[in-house]
């Protein structure tokens, strides 16, 4: 094997490694976009969440609270603002909470 190959899967190794290190076991990406469904705000419980949970957290399932403003989850398109929960209803954009 040339010593240009060897350099190539090592780098491809290390490569590989970083990826792993990134997203590593139980975390997760954002979901797949959905596109007959809306992004909507402030309606998921902690750890429950599709993606967009704010400074700390790595996406999908890493809300740190109820209904966290900064957090989505895809619900049908055009009933986002009817979903209640105990701090109000949805929100197509994120919602600011003390």
């Amino acid at each position: 094997m040339s010593t240009k190959t060897m350099s190539s899967r090592a780098l491809a190794g290390a490569f590989t490694t970083a990826l792993a290190l990134t997203v590593g076991p139980g975390q997760a990406g954002p979901k797949p976009p959905e596109p007959t469904k809306d992004k909507c705000f402030g309606i998921a419980v902690k750890g429950d969440n599709d993606c967009a949970a704010g400074p700390g957290t790595t996406c999908a399932g890493t809300s740190t609270v109820d209904y966290q403003g900064n957090s989505w989850k895809y619900v049908a398109k055009g009933t986002c603002d009817t979903v209640k929960t105990p701090l109000g209803n949805g929100s197509l954009q994120p919602i600011k909470r003390s």
